[in-house]
C-alpha cells in the first residue's frame, strides 16, 4: 500500500493532470471535482488518502467536501467508521458508484450521501420510499451505459432521458445528473464519443424544464485512464482510482 507521502504526491499528481486538461479545454478547473474510488483499498488507507486529499484542496482555497466513492456495498459498509466523522461535519460526501441492488438499499443508506449508479425505475423507487420514510433527500445520479459494453451497468442512451425525467419526480430523490463509464478502448475518439453522448443526454434533460430536472448539471464521467478526454467533453467529476493508489489487488 502507497505511503502517506506516496499518496500526498499522487494526489497532487491528478489535481495537476484535471486542472490541465480544463485549461485545455478552455474550462476553469474549478468546475472539475476528484472523487477519490476507493475499491479494494483498506480503511486506513483511505483515511490517509482523504486526509492528504483535504489538505491539499485547502491549499488551493477549495473547502468543497471532498468525494470518496465505493463500488461494492460491503466494502462501504466497512470503511464508513472511518469517516464517519467527517462526513457528519460536511467535509466528505460518501457516493456508491457500483451497481446496486434493490435489497442492499438499506445498508447503502445508513452510510452513503449519494447514489451515481441508478440504473432502473425500480431501484429508484426503493430508494425514494426508504429517504420519505426517514425523512431526508438523496442525492442521485443515473448511470448510462454509453459504450453498449454488456460488461457495464447502466440504463441505454435511448432510454434515459425517460428514467432520468422519473427519478427526478420521485420525492426523496434529487437528481444531480449523470454517470458513465468510458468505452473500454485505445480510440481515444470513440471514447470521447461515448462521453459526448452523456453531455448531450443531460444538456436535453436539463432543457426540458421537466419537474426536478433543473439540478441535473453533474457529468461523472472519466478515470485514471481517461479522465483527459471526459474533461474536454464537460466531465465535472473524474472518479480516480488507480493514478492514487496504483493498480487494485484482490479485496480481502
Amino acid at each position: 500500500m502507497p505511503g502517506s507521502s506516496d499518496l500526498r504526491s499522487r494526489l497532487s499528481a491528478v489535481r495537476s493532470r484535471v486542472a490541465d486538461a480544463a485549461r485545455a479545454a478552455g474550462r476553469d478547473p474549478a468546475e472539475v471535482r476528484v472523487l477519490l474510488a476507493t475499491k479494494t483499498q483498506d480503511a486506513a488507507t483511505v483515511a490517509d488518502a482523504v486526509t492528504a486529499a483535504l489538505e491539499l484542496a485547502a491549499a488551493e482555497g477549495d473547502d468543497r467536501p471532498l468525494l470518496v466513492g465505493e463500488n461494492r456495498v460491503q466494502e462501504l459498509v466497512a470503511k464508513a467508521p472511518a469517516l464517519a466523522d467527517l462526513v457528519a461535519a460536511g467535509r466528505v460526501e460518501s457516493h456508491m458508484i457500483g451497481h446496486l441492488q434493490r435489497n442492499k438499499v438499506n445498508q447503502v443508506l445508513a452510510h452513503a450521501t449519494g447514489v451515481e449508479s441508478v440504473d432502473s425505475a425500480t431501484l429508484a423507487s426503493a430508494l425514494s420510499s426508504r429517504c420519505e420514510r426517514d425523512g431526508r433527500t438523496l442525492d442521485v445520479m443515473v448511470q448510462v451505459n454509453v459504450s453498449g459494453e454488456e460488461s457495464k451497468s447502466g440504463v441505454v442512451p435511448g432510454e434515459a432521458a425517460a428514467l432520468a425525467t422519473e427519478v427526478a419526480a420521485l420525492p426523496g430523490l434529487r437528481l444531480t445528473g449523470f454517470m458513465t463509464i468510458g468505452l473500454n478502448s485505445d480510440d481515444d475518439e470513440a471514447v470521447r464519443a461515448g462521453f459526448a453522448v452523456l453531455r448531450r443526454l443531460r444538456d436535453d434533460v436539463v432543457a426540458s424544464g421537466a419537474t426536478g430536472t433543473a439540478t441535473a448539471r453533474e457529468l461523472s464521467m472519466g478515470m485514471t485512464g481517461d479522465l483527459e478526454l471526459a474533461v474536454a467533453e464537460g466531465a465535472t467529476v473524474v472518479r480516480v482510482g488507480t493514478a492514487v493508489f496504483g493498480a487494485r489487488t484482490t479485496a480481502k
